[in-house]
């Protein structure tokens, strides 16, 4: 399985030359002239390419730094701005220009080859990674392009949709779109995330929904336990081995994100926040030496205090605090997009309040599995066969879902009274468990303080009492581009009282 997917992933780099000139390529149709055609460069990309480069944007969407900054995972040093929540507009052109116009022509196709999976099939992955996608998007931004969205040409001015809008038809494409697969049919190809396996497709897209149903706790529980029960009545990602992970390679074409900024680039920006490092050292919580680098003055692990001005944070050694852990800045680090961990917090959290049979015990169960999932996949043996302390000067070994990880330690670990599940405060420790898992999927972490207010954070110090972000605010370059659905948009969004900014609320943001 792995090395199918190593040798497809090799081919990236010019997959996305060739996708990115037909996603431009409207601008060149006046020079038909057959001078002006390579023909050693396709004019029409297959179903698989595109299939191919859409899942390899997936990376970008978890790597990104301000979603671990906002939740606290990590602080900044020794430049401090978007720790103090300076930056204010985020640009989405990249996502519908890239994955999501790339996933169009699979999904408008007319002619579908079997050789390159049943039509069924990838009308169903096309759709899944399609709400992944959008799911993301709308949870940065609240109400977006969508039912307008991606004709092209037809409309450069798409009206927006209302978030609430917007997770209904999510909610009914996933439950359509894992309903549509069929196994007994031919398989996709080009799929680098499952290597063709539909079971896992359909697995991935009940978890994706199961979660997604969750958000509606404080705005729509009726609605929201309806879509939970119902998929979680489905088939679930519930191993480690069938979780939602894609993987790096050892090569500059296919690197972590993380490995550039640090290692090519030179950028120790990113550290270990106080908040995490305090609060998993006072549980002696395993996944530490995994998250954290220990100080370079070998006094331990000491995260940089999160939101300081850039006096204060650059009077603190760097010898003294702890850069974010050198397995998540790996070259070939692996990437995880939805987990198992992941589900059985869910089912968990859903167990509490009623929207699944079994009260407190199962719960309890679901609680349990989970941080046991957690500290698996995070502390893979894989991890133990290089020497942090030399950085990324020993090989690391490829990624292996199989690997059943260290849990040396959990015993210990899950009997700190912190940990223990407990009816009166189970909610919170669900919370504050699902955090520690999230690390480096800073958006998901931070939806997830948004609903449920775990972990309770403080934001940045002595910053003119600004809070913590709840949204982002839109690109600025949509105001001159598509300037009266974007007025409209800020004046009808709920929460946003007529200003975009990062103060306004999701539809679900109730807390």
């Amino acid at each position: 399985m792995w090395a199918s997917k190593i040798s497809i992933m090799k081919k990236t780099t010019s997959i996305i030359l060739i996708l990115a000139m037909l996603v431009m390529g409207a601008g060149c149709t006046k020079f038909s002239d057959d001078l002006n055609i390579n023909p050693n460069l396709p004019d029409k990309a297959t179903n698989p390419l595109l299939l191919t480069y859409v899942i390899n944007q997936m990376p970008a969407v978890i790597e990104a730094p301000q979603g671990m900054l906002n939740v606290q995972h990590w602080s900044e040093k020794p430049y401090t701005d978007a720790s103090r929540y300076t930056v204010v507009n985020f640009d989405f052109y990249w996502i519908y220009s890239g994955a999501l116009m790339n996933l169009q022509p699979i999904l408008q196709t007319k002619t579908f080859l079997n050789a390159e999976g049943s039509k069924e099939n990838q009308l169903a992955v096309a759709r899944i990674l399609r709400a992944w996608f959008f799911w993301h998007m709308t949870d940065r931004w609240g109400d977006i392009p969508y039912k307008d969205a991606l004709q092209g040409l037809s409309n450069f001015t798409p009206a927006y949709t209302s978030q609430k809008d917007i997770y209904y038809d999510l909610l009914k494409e996933l439950k359509e779109a894992a309903a549509q697969i069929n196994e007994n049919t031919a398989a996709v190809k080009g799929d680098i995330l499952f290597n063709g396996d539909m079971e896992q497709w359909r697995k991935f897209a009940n978890s994706m929904r199961m979660i997604m149903a969750l958000r509606l706790s404080k705005i729509d529980p009726a609605k929201g336990q309806t879509e939970f029960a119902d998929a979680a009545a489905g088939d679930l990602i519930s191993s480690n081995s069938e979780s939602a992970v894609y993987v790096h390679l050892a090569n500059q074409a296919n690197q972590s994100y993380w490995y550039y900024v640090f290692n090519v680039q030179g950028r120790q920006w990113y550290w270990a926040s106080e908040t995490i490092v305090n609060y998993m050292k006072a549980l002696n919580d395993p996944r530490l030496p995994i998250f954290a680098d220990p100080a370079p003055n070998g006094s331990g692990y000491f995260g940089v205090p999160y939101g300081l001005d850039g006096n204060a944070v650059g009077q603190i050694p760097s010898a003294k605090v702890s850069l974010t852990g050198v397995h998540i800045r790996t070259q070939n680090s692996p990437c995880y997009i939805l987990t198992n961990a992941q589900v059985k917090f869910a089912l968990a959290e859903a167990a509490k309040i009623g929207w699944i049979p079994g009260g407190d015990a199962v719960a309890e169960a679901n609680y349990n599995a989970a941080i046991e999932a957690s500290v698996r996949q995070w502390n893979r043996l894989t991890f133990k066969q290089y020497d942090p302390s030399k950085d990324e000067q020993v090989e690391k070994l490829p990624y292996n879902p199989d690997d059943a990880g260290d849990v040396s330690g959990l015993p210990a670990y899950m009997a700190n009274a912190a940990v223990v599940y407990t009816p009166a405060d189970a909610l919170k420790k669900i919370g504050y468990q699902r955090w520690l898992h999230l690390y480096s999927n800073g958006y998901e972490a931070w939806a997830e303080w948004r609903r449920t207010g775990y972990p309770e954070l403080t934001p940045a110090p002595n910053n003119n009492n600004t809070p913590i972000p709840r949204r982002q605010a839109y690109p600025v370059k949509e105001q001159n581009i598509n300037g009266t659905n974007y007025t409209n948009a800020v004046k009808a969004q709920p929460g946003l009282n007529g200003v975009d900014d990062l103060k306004g609320r999701m539809w679900w943001d109730k807390l």
